[in-house]
């Protein structure tokens, strides 16, 4: 009888070991999709995908086009990816409207070089001298609300002219030539390498470089997740955090092949992607750095409660 029981205790003690071992193995074989938008802003998870970083660390990878930014946290929360690239803007409405997301790594930040990429791009026959000379024309964003439109609406209100006399609308950035070229809209908040490219095909001109009279160093985008996955998925975070601090030095130091993975993530031509640095990759992410976000948003009516920036990045 004692050895029967000693028998049983080895079989479930080597069962169990055997469930442990599937149990991670599962864990660690589980792809994990990233969702970013065709900009240069998830660029640390584009080369970690490319590098081989995120496998050296444990994590199986795939990098998930998105193709307006405000539709990230939705797509967070019904699992259709499980780490995503928000704006600090549409992270921030999205936690106030309800959602349950937590920052969990940073992406990319404002610099002098990233701040000079971004501009209101305007169509041939529109003629922009001034600020107040958008008063009354057909605005395209890559998402309301989102990172292009939150500083675009903060620069209009810095030169004293009303956001509501600006008619916006959502544009991806894949079709923001396009309808540019159609006369869609009279201009688009965009970024490079979009902005040398309608400049080359001669569809209009740069009408203001808005970031750069901001000259702000906040963040831009960061690495958004459900509380509830971050929390269970601790050691992933952990794994993933590791993997996107070591992207990021390549990200800041290595064009080629940051070029290599931004171009072949967005689908831009290679020669145009090397013809402007990828925005600065940050992987620290505090939660102070989204208390400048909260104030502007606040002072646009965008939040309706007051948010308490120690929950809203993972410790």
């Amino acid at each position: 009888m004692k050895r029967q029981l000693a028998r049983l205790a080895i079989t479930l003690g080597i069962s169990l070991q055997m469930a442990c071992a599937l149990a991670d193995a599962a864990a660690a074989q589980a792809k994990i999709q990233i969702g970013c938008t065709a900009t240069s802003d998830c660029a640390s998870a584009m080369v970690a995908v490319d590098e081989g970083i995120f496998r050296k660390h444990g994590l199986d990878v795939e990098m998930t086009p998105i193709a307006i930014n405000s539709n990230i946290p939705a797509a967070i929360m019904s699992n259709s990816i499980q780490i995503g690239g928000p704006t600090s803007t549409v992270f921030l409405q999205a936690v106030d409207g309800g959602l349950d997301l937590v920052g969990i790594a940073g992406a990319s930040v404002m610099n002098p070089t990233s701040n000079n990429a971004i501009t209101a791009f305007v169509r041939n026959g529109i003629t922009i001298n001034e600020p107040k000379d958008f008063v009354g024309k057909k605005v395209g964003a890559p998402g309301l609300n989102a990172f292009l439109h939150v500083l675009f609406v903060k620069w209009l209100v810095e030169k004293g002219v009303d956001p509501k006399s600006v008619k916006f609308v959502e544009v991806t950035f894949p079709t923001m030539a396009d309808i540019i070229k159609s006369g869609g809209v009279d201009a688009v908040l965009t970024a490079e390498p979009f902005v040398t490219r309608m400049t080359n095909a001669g569809l209009g001109s740069v009408g203001a470089r808005y970031a750069v009279e901001l000259a702000r160093t906040d963040p831009i985008i960061f690495y958004a997740a459900s509380r509830e996955w971050a929390e269970k998925n601790a050691a992933i975070v952990t794994k993933f955090r590791d993997a996107i601090a070591e992207a990021a030095v390549i990200v800041n130091s290595d064009r080629e092949k940051a070029s290599a993975s931004i171009a072949k993530f967005t689908k831009q031509p290679l020669d145009l992607v090397k013809a402007t640095p990828p925005n600065q990759s940050e992987p620290r992410l505090k939660p102070e750095n989204l208390a400048w976000w909260i104030e502007v948003m606040s002072s646009q009516k965008m939040l309706q409660s007051k948010l308490d920036t120690s929950k809203l990045v993972l410790n």
